[in-house]
């Protein structure tokens, strides 16, 4: 069942967002949390970086896996999520660099291929608590473009065009925006117990629109959050102005 939190701003809804991992942390130090990128979860980080400063929580004994990662980027290169992920979290918080994961994609098609399947096994036997995710103007969850099975695991995505226009605006030109990731399937974010997907701004109000609207179809991914049994999404007013 969809649980809707309803705030004012970004600020707020990263406060929200983050009070339920951060309790979640709290009740639980051995969590496994589905981690996301992005600017929906900066906020949520920044304010668990400050629970952590103020010792309310510690990521000692926390796990870590990332929704995705592009194909082909290194790690250093400042817009590869592991780059984001340690650069708004993990360099902050107590966190062992061996409990976190992150889908890697570099190397030869076969290479990809092994790292694709040995992340999906990963996932299998490891069971999250809790799954962050934001949501694309075309209901992307991950990188699960419109048309993605329900059924779909960890696989390489070639990314839809409009996905690399969105995210041009990080690159120096359209050319060095990556043409594929590697993502966690909808199956895989399904298996997850809990689930909170965040979305603000005015950009979103179609996405959010249609994901309340309980219409269940594979041409908006995010709908298959509907056959979850705990999902909490978090909107802010602008996100919510079609509602």
């Amino acid at each position: 069942k969809m649980k809707v939190i309803r705030c004012k701003n970004y600020d707020e809804c990263s406060k929200a967002g983050a009070e339920i991992f951060s309790k979640a942390i709290e009740n639980n130090p051995n969590i496994i949390l589905g981690l996301a990128t992005g600017s929906s979860p900066i906020g949520i980080y920044k304010n668990l970086v400050k629970d952590y400063q103020d010792g309310k929580i510690s990521f000692k004994d926390v796990k870590t896996y990332n929704l995705d990662e592009y194909v082909g980027i290194s790690r250093e290169n400042d817009q590869s999520y592991y780059y984001f992920m340690h650069d708004n979290l993990f360099n902050h918080v107590d966190i062992k660099e061996q409990n976190v994961h992150i889908p890697s994609a570099r190397g030869t098609e076969s290479e990809i291929k092994a790292q694709c399947n040995a992340y999906n096994e990963a996932l299998k036997k490891a069971s999250i608590d809790i799954q962050l995710l934001g949501i694309g103007g075309n209901g992307h969850i991950g990188f699960n473009e419109p048309g993605t099975s329900f059924e779909q695991e960890t696989f390489v995505v070639t990314l839809a065009e409009r996905t690399r226009e969105d995210n041009k605006r990080f690159f120096n030109s359209i050319d060095e925006v990556p043409t594929h990731a590697i993502t966690m399937g909808i199956k895989n974010i399904m298996n997850a117990k809990k689930v909170v997907l965040v979305a603000t701004g005015a950009n979103k109000q179609e996405a959010v629109k249609k994901l309340l609207s309980n219409e269940i179809t594979t041409s908006f991914p995010a709908s298959a959050l509907h056959m979850h049994k705990d999902v909490v999404v978090i909107i802010d007013e602008e996100a919510g102005k079609m509602l």
